[in-house]
């Protein structure tokens, strides 16, 4: 067996740790803009559910409490469009970052086949693939992709990082591509309820998927939607074909979220309230450093949606990062999530509105 370091890239956050102790000496403190992790308070609803279930001795099902699919479907129908969702379409899993990284393993896939994914996107679909030792690839467009040997194709819309969302006929155009190759079509779509100038689209939608789920899966977190990162609460929505066999895979694995963690997850997909508040929160977080970033020179492009402001001022990303460290402000650089990033920084807007505005002030001389 090879070692771990040949099969896995380098993590990237360690490269940032210098960048760090710069921002982190600056007289004003840092201002923490490089990962996208929730920092405002866990609804009260959820957390009184959470409390509720506490005494919860036995072990909870992989496939959750019925009343946890009820609450799954309900959404789906209420905020997707998706129209005969069932249990059979649904499937808890324990954050969506375990899934990314180990949907090809429990897929069977290894030598030879092939996994593609955003040329610019989240490191862990390339993990995925270099765990189960497939071969992996980038794409602008996958209805380009040769489909010889393509067996698992990733959309991400709103996209981390860039915040691009794919509009409802490209998702169409995709989707019945995948499905005449026989090419099977995760969606991660965590970012879906945070479109900012863009109104994102779900592949359940039968307007994209022509009331059919066969061949495709979508994959939701209630991670930013809902602040609830550190509970590890996710699902996917699909093909009964494809969640049945992954269901099996996961009792076998005993990959189950905690029976707490279900009950605060019905709370939270049955209240449309607090999801208003949050985004509200990032809304003008979001306003305030889009300004200000672009007072500083700075060029905003695509970040119609998502947690993120895809930044650039046509330099190094590494030049940008060290410059912003100097200001006391750490941010992601681009190359983190492909080289066609190496001209541009993640900035995340999930720090507090104090935070907010001394980054706010340091870009502007204020």
């Amino acid at each position: 067996m090879s070692a771990v370091s040949d099969r896995l890239p380098t993590f990237p956050w360690d490269k940032l740790e210098p960048y760090k102790a710069t921002a982190a000496a600056h007289p004003g403190g840092i201002v923490d803009l490089s990962v996208g992790t929730p920092v405002d308070p866990v609804p009260e609803l959820v957390q009184k559910a959470l409390v509720a279930a506490a005494d919860s001795p036995g072990y909870p099902t992989v496939w959750g409490t019925p009343e946890l699919r009820d609450a799954i479907t309900g959404w789906a129908e209420r905020r997707l469009g998706a129209r005969g969702i069932t249990h059979r379409h649904v499937l808890p899993i324990v954050g969506s970052k375990e899934l990314v990284a180990w949907l090809p393993t429990q897929l069977g896939l290894g030598p030879g086949d092939r996994v593609a994914y955003p040329r610019l996107a989240y490191p862990t679909y390339e993990v995925g693939a270099r765990l189960a030792r497939a071969e992996h690839e980038v794409y602008d467009d996958p209805t380009r992709l040769d489909p010889e040997g393509l067996r698992l194709l990733w959309l991400n819309s709103p996209s981390n990082p860039t915040g691009k969302v794919l509009s409802q006929e490209e998702l169409t155009r995709i989707v019945a591509w995948a499905r005449e190759h026989g090419i099977l079509l995760f969606s991660d779509e965590c970012y879906l309820e945070l479109g900012w100038e863009a109104d994102p689209v779900s592949v359940l939608h039968p307007d994209v998927n022509g009331g059919s789920y066969d061949g495709i899966v979508a994959v939701h977190s209630l991670s930013k939607r809902s602040n609830l990162a550190g509970y590890r609460a996710a699902f996917l929505l699909g093909d009964p074909a494809v969640l049945n066999p992954l269901l099996q895979i996961r009792k076998h694995g005993g990959m189950m979220t905690s029976a707490p963690t279900q009950a605060a997850v019905v709370a939270a997909l049955g209240d449309d309230a607090h999801v208003r508040e949050q985004r509200d929160r990032y809304a003008a977080r979001r306003a305030a450093l889009r300004d200000a970033l672009e007072r500083h020179g700075f060029r905003i492009e695509h970040s119609e949606a998502s947690l993120y402001l895809w930044a650039t001022r046509d330099e190094s990303c590494w030049a940008t990062v060290a410059h912003l460290a100097d200001l006391g402000i750490l941010v992601a650089p681009g190359d983190f999530y492909g080289s066609a990033g190496e001209h541009h920084v993640r900035v995340a807007f999930t720090a507090t509105d104090e935070r907010v505005a001394a980054a706010v002030a340091r870009l502007t001389g204020a």
